[in-house]
């Protein structure tokens, strides 16, 4: 299966992951934030012990010490959280590593790992988090994939089902969702629509 799936929703707890597992989610992204260590390690193993059997991945966010604790397979990092981790410790453990990504000295800087896949974003204005970055718009997401080539682009930021189409025509591989489903009136049936109108194999 190619890797990260097409939608990509991000969540903060695992109640979100088992819901959304039970979905049918082939990737997502558990995003907790100021866990101490021992928090974070629980709620990995908790999460992993959600997915294990199925055919969803579990990519832990920030936390990776935790994440080769626990024994987990996918890892994405942000760009302050990537300063501090031992990029050659999680690569001997054989995680997967996802970056994200604002700016070319950023994308620069990603680039050095041989990550994964390079997230940008926001694409569109987002509510959810202070960003000390201006909208992207999807213009950028072409330049983005001419500059990283083979490597898979994640958009990410502001961005609904109903944009999805000229997101993937601008060149991203996957779209990390995050308010499109957990604000919604109906996150079921909005996931639904999203592994409907956009399974993995294109």
């Amino acid at each position: 299966m190619p890797y990260p799936d097409r939608f990509y929703p991000v969540v903060d707890s695992v109640a979100w992951v088992a819901r959304l597992t039970k979905l049918g989610a082939g990737t997502i992204q558990l995003r907790a934030k100021d866990l101490d260590n021992a928090a974070a390690l629980a709620i990995v193993k908790e999460a992993l012990a959600v997915t294990e059997g199925t055919p969803t991945r579990l990519v832990v966010n920030d936390y990776w010490r935790a994440a080769i604790d626990a024994g987990a397979q996918h890892l994405h990092l942000g760009q302050e959280d990537l300063a501090e981790a031992d990029v050659p410790a999680i690569r001997r453990a054989g995680l997967t590593l996802g970056i994200s990504t604002h700016d070319e000295d950023e994308l620069d800087n990603a680039l050095r790992q041989k990550p994964d896949y390079i997230a940008l974003g926001p694409i569109f204005p987002t509510t959810l988090k202070a960003m000390r970055f201006a909208p992207q718009g999807i213009e950028r997401i072409t330049a983005w994939k001419l500059d990283i080539g083979d490597i898979p682009l994640v958009a990410i930021g502001g961005i609904k089902l109903e944009q999805a189409r000229d997101i993937f025509a601008a060149g991203a591989n996957s779209i990390a969702v995050v308010s499109d489903v957990t604000q919604n009136a109906d996150p079921d049936a909005r996931v639904r629509a999203w592994l409907t109108d956009y399974p993995e194999v294109a």
